[in-house]
């Protein structure tokens, strides 16, 4: 058991922060039925958690728009919800349930209002 926990953590030392940081959030959402963002097919329902890395307030065809990029660890999902500025709650590092049918726009895996579920804030 204990030569387990060093291999762990030589590993761990020579994994670079991004690595690190992608694990932690695979394992934060393992066990809740989602869907990998890289597994994300276009025009398909989807179910995907991740935190928020992101959050922009930008004009769509002249209408106002909040979007926020979420990563599960396998990649990231732009989530846009039109006619808005703000959503209660949905901040940098927040976990959340995004749940609709993405698409692709300009190289990017993008899902227009989806239906979201906010996560217990993770207490360190």
């Amino acid at each position: 058991m204990r030569s387990m926990g060093l291999r762990d953590l030589g590993r761990r030392l020579k994994a670079s922060v991004e690595q690190l940081d992608d694990e932690r959030l695979q394992e934060r959402f393992a066990g809740l039925r989602l869907s990998k963002i890289n597994e994300v097919q276009p025009r398909q329902p989807m179910r995907v958690g991740g935190e928020v890395q992101r959050v922009k307030i930008t004009p769509r065809s002249g209408v106002p728009t909040f979007e926020i990029t979420v990563c599960d660890g396998t990649g990231d999902l732009t989530a846009v919800f039109t006619g808005r500025r703000h959503l209660a709650g949905v901040e940098h590092s927040r976990a959340i349930i995004l749940e609709g049918v993405a698409r692709t726009e300009r190289g990017r895996t993008v899902v227009l209002n989806p239906a979201y579920t906010l996560l217990p804030t993770h207490e360190h």
